[in-house]
């Protein structure tokens, strides 16, 4: 049974105020205080743009818990405006600085739960302390950033394309402000792979967006409006910036009580949230964690592992036996229209990392096609050649992403392969999905790689292709081929290729492809089995539009 009978926690939001509910339901004669920096100890910080935007009405909606609620309800002390400056590791006491009255006290502990977050990343060029330069990580933020957009405000900059810079684009949309996005990277949202945000770029252009991808801010001068200098030579006026580059772990307190640091410059912590001093514990955007695809250290700072951080690390106070099992990087981001999810690792980070994988892509309807109202997800899976074990997904769509995403983010931690996603048993009707879900859709098509019976060539390999004297075939309809066809294809239709197989000569080697890869794998087959030298386009047309789109 634990002796402990003072818990301190640094920090609410996500990871302290779990920590702080869990601790008192595990514990009625335990003294819980929280400390908060801000004035607000419990708030929905993934909200923000969507007040920003209008979708969330009130304000007052974000604000999980207050000091008082939390007295109320757990009978925890919740000290806003208090800022943790130090920490005795000898003496166990933390040094607090009410902010408000100037005070600074010293504060026991029996046990200390570090929870202060991520701060947002201001680079130091020239310009960003203007006072028309913002973030939006807190509720202080967006309170700033809403008094600054007056009617007066016609053009506002973001810088960051990931998810925070998304939404914030959206939001500012809605209210009718013109906007520019600007990303150092040759794509927008990086966890997914480049292909897979072509739809997202094609949305926001559509959508009135101004979109610089792979420029780089230098500096703004901020005489009159603001102008942002790009690495390329462009300058870009503005009446507002904001910054939504990334966030860094807040990790400069336990690092000046010298506990242990991560190479990835979040707080190192076992699998029950201990530091490296035993009666401190680190939770959130604060501490590194392992992935659990490659067990390598990574910074992924999303709310529900912070969550389930805070959970373990009350547990593990009171002696239970809970265990953080790493974290995949599972996350969704609303586009417009558009929904991109991911889980997993992206290709990008497989190759980084010398993990061989095999990868596929399905194009299939979130629910049954004669049901009114389908449309299609664009689903890539990355999987382990041998044990075909998921290694990583991402999808992009206008629904149904999210419940693709999940189920494959339950299968990618229980370690399940494509065997396991063909045989999955999903709930069907009309109006929800298909018999064959797109997720078993994928489990079957990998199966087909694995087995030897489908052959694929990926997008990136085309040119190359025909360029050596691949033949290259369409077996679209006529109709079909009128907004586009591979560069040196000719059109042989699958309802044709028996009838017009003679025209297909044996000699040279055949890439064969429809607009989403099943009448291709279909004519593959086929052709196979005539003695061809044959390969299915991997995704179809429609996958290498959207590499093309990306090149």
């Amino acid at each position: 049974m634990s002796t402990v009978q003072k818990i301190l926690i640094v920090g609410g939001v996500a990871g302290g105020a779990s920590a702080a509910a869990r601790a008192r339901r595990l514990s009625e004669s335990a003294e819980i205080i929280v400390f908060e920096r801000g004035p607000y100890v419990s708030f929905a910080n993934c909200g923000l743009p969507y007040h920003l935007g209008g979708e969330i009405a009130e304000r007052d909606a974000l604000l999980l818990h207050t000091p008082e609620s939390l007295s109320a309800r757990f009978g925890i002390d919740v000290r806003v405006n208090s800022e943790v400056q130090a920490i005795d590791r000898t003496s166990k006491t933390v040094a607090v600085h009410n902010r408000q009255t100037g005070e600074t006290y010293a504060e026991p502990y029996d046990a200390l739960i570090l929870a202060p977050g991520a701060a947002p990343i201001r680079p130091p060029l020239a310009g960003l302390d203007d006072s028309r330069v913002f973030t939006l990580r807190n509720i202080p933020d967006l309170d700033r950033l809403m008094a600054a957009l007056t009617p007066e405000i016609k053009t506002v900059s973001v810088v960051g394309a990931g998810f925070i810079g998304l939404e914030t684009v959206e939001a500012l949309r809605h209210r009718g402000v013109q906007v520019h996005l600007i990303e150092r990277g040759p794509q927008v949202l990086a966890p997914l792979d480049a292909e897979m945000t072509a739809p997202l770029s094609a949305t926001l252009k559509a959508h009135g967006v101004s979109l610089f991808l792979g420029e780089s801010l230098q500096q703004v001068t901020t005489g009159g409006a603001l102008q942002l200098h790009l690495e390329s030579g462009k300058v870009i006026s503005s009446d507002l910036i904001v910054l939504a580059i990334g966030v860094r772990p807040e990790s400069a307190l336990a690092r000046a009580a010298g506990l242990d640091i991560g190479i990835t410059g979040g707080v190192l912590v076992d699998n029950q949230q201990r530091t490296s001093d035993s009666a401190i514990y680190a939770v959130g955007d604060v501490v590194e964690v392992r992935h659990v695809v490659d067990g390598k250290p990574v910074l992924l700072p999303l709310a529900g592992p912070a969550n389930r951080q805070g959970r373990i690390a009350a547990d593990t106070v009171f002696g239970r036996s809970s265990h953080y099992r790493g974290s995949q990087g599972t996350a969704i981001c609303k586009v417009f229209e558009q929904t991109a999810a991911s889980t997993g690792l992206n290709e990008k980070a497989l190759q980084a990392a010398g993990i061989a994988y095999r990868k596929l892509y399905l194009h299939a309807g979130d629910h049954a096609g004669y049901y009114p109202g389908a449309t299609p997800v664009s689903l890539k899976i990355l999987f382990a050649p041998d044990s075909g074990r998921l290694l990583g997904a991402q999808a992009v769509g206008e629904k149904g992403v999210d419940k693709r995403i999940d189920v494959l983010a339950v299968a990618l931690q229980a370690g399940l392969t494509v065997d396991d996603l063909a045989e999955m048993e999903l709930s069907y009707a009309p109006p929800y999905g298909s018999a064959k879900d797109v997720v078993n859709l994928a489990g079957m098509a990998a199966q087909n790689l694995q087995e030897g019976l489908l052959a694929i060539a990926q997008p990136e390999e085309i040119a190359v292709a025909a360029a050596q004297g691949v033949q290259i075939i369409d077996v679209r309809e006529p109709e079909e081929i009128m907004a586009g066809m591979l560069p040196g294809a000719r059109n042989l239709p699958l309802s044709e290729l028996r009838r017009l197989l003679p025209h297909l000569p044996k000699g040279l080697p055949v890439i064969v492809y429809c607009q989403v890869g099943l009448r291709g794998y279909i004519a593959q087959r086929f052709l196979a089995q005539q003695g061809y030298q044959v390969r299915s386009l991997n995704g179809g047309y429609k996958t290498w539009s959207m590499w093309q789109q990306m090149q």
